[in-house]
């Protein structure tokens, strides 16, 4: 019976100290935010701490508590609307982003690190006592509360849905976007392409054609990390 409380003890210490670190919840919320929920995926040391606090079972337990909330789908409506949504994904096309992922697969501490996350025991442990935690326990009986089936039936007359109903009707919702796909930034170093040559055209270098050139390559040199490919400055 001792060795049992000390082995309990010692299990509930590994999961104070390893996967209960990390706030559950605020990591569910960027996931459920389309404006935020493609952060782990354009850096890979984000996506290896993205992929820690996915072996959490309280990081599942709490989108599922998430999903039982209908704000989190007006929430998540309202924000696919939003032009920040355009530019988080647009912001996946970025060239500098692949060359990360390159640099990844290259380097092997980056899929050391994700296999060493796999074979971890301390991991798993967690999931073995997931069932029986409190935050699953109150998850079960929330699912059994009347009341969560009450404000899914009044949600549709609430201020919030009503104002996200209403949005598609804003013209200004439509002048975002059109301003938000126009936005150089919106495509990160693409952006940079699509800019044209701001030099003047005294420059004897420049020609009044040169000046219609619709991107600038020394952008596109700086891209790339060749030394001898990058634009001299005089």
């Amino acid at each position: 019976m001792k060795k049992t409380a000390l082995t309990l003890a010692a299990l509930t210490l590994v999961l104070a100290q390893t996967a209960f670190a990390d706030d559950p919840a605020a990591t569910a919320d960027r996931m459920l935010d389309p404006t935020r929920n493609t952060a782990a995926f354009k850096d890979p040391k984000a996506f290896e701490e993205w992929s820690r606090q996915m072996m959490n079972p309280a990081t599942s337990m709490a989108l599922a508590q998430k999903g039982m909330d209908p704000n989190t789908l007006l929430r998540m409506t309202a924000g696919m609307m939003n032009p920040a949504t355009l530019q988080n994904y647009m912001q996946l096309t970025d060239p500098t982003v692949a060359m990360k992922w390159i640099a990844a697969g290259l380097n092997p501490n980056f899929y050391t690190a994700l296999v060493g996350q796999g074979l971890n025991p301390a991991n798993y442990l967690p999931w073995l006592t997931a069932p029986v935690s409190p935050q699953a326990i109150n998850l079960g009986m929330q699912a059994l509360n009347p009341a969560m089936y009450g404000n899914w039936m009044a949600a549709p007359m609430s201020p919030q849905a009503v104002n996200t109903m209403m949005a598609p009707m804003n013209p200004n919702l439509y002048m975002n976007w059109l301003g938000a796909g126009m936005n150089p930034q919106t495509y990160g170093s693409w952006g940079a392409l699509a800019a044209p040559l701001a030099a003047p055209l005294t420059t004897p270098a420049l020609t009044p054609s040169a000046a219609s050139i619709p991107f600038d390559p020394n952008a596109l040199m700086k891209m790339l990390s060749i030394p001898s490919a990058q634009p001299t400055t005089k």
